[in-house]
């Protein structure tokens, strides 16, 4: 399972990467992995409010539909328009091509308070 160094984890299996005042997420190798082959991905609206920990979109697979978790209070300022005509990204690069959205943050501390690479990694072996 790959877990980037340089990324902060959620416990729901999101990935957050800050830059500045803006944080890229995605969803993790080991959510793409246990959700099989992503078929379709509902992303949110640009402008929206989200809450950490609330849903924010869907990722339908052939095995499941499992909710996006915003893993950052804020606002979403982009989203990955390439997941409409091909959801695979997820499943083929989850932390590069296959990011979900930026997201404007209101709190930078939420994102020291994710879990560190050691930390994700002891709770996907568990």
């Amino acid at each position: 399972m790959n877990v980037p160094e340089d990324l902060r984890y959620s416990s729901d299996h999101e990935w957050a990467q800050l830059d500045g005042s803006r944080a890229r997420v995605g969803i993790t190798d080991y959510a793409q992995d246990a959700l099989g082959d992503v078929v379709f991905v509902e992303l949110p609206e640009v402008g929206s409010p989200i809450e950490a920990g609330a849903s924010v979109g869907e990722v339908e697979s052939t095995k499941s539909v499992s909710d996006i978790y915003a893993p950052l209070s804020g606002t979403v300022v982009q989203v990955n328009d390439a997941l409409g005509e091909s959801p695979e990204l997820l499943n083929d690069d989850p932390y590069g091509d296959g990011w979900i959205m930026v997201v404007e943050v209101a709190d930078e501390s939420q994102f020291d308070a994710l879990l560190d690479p050691v930390a994700y990694r002891a709770l996907t072996e568990d």
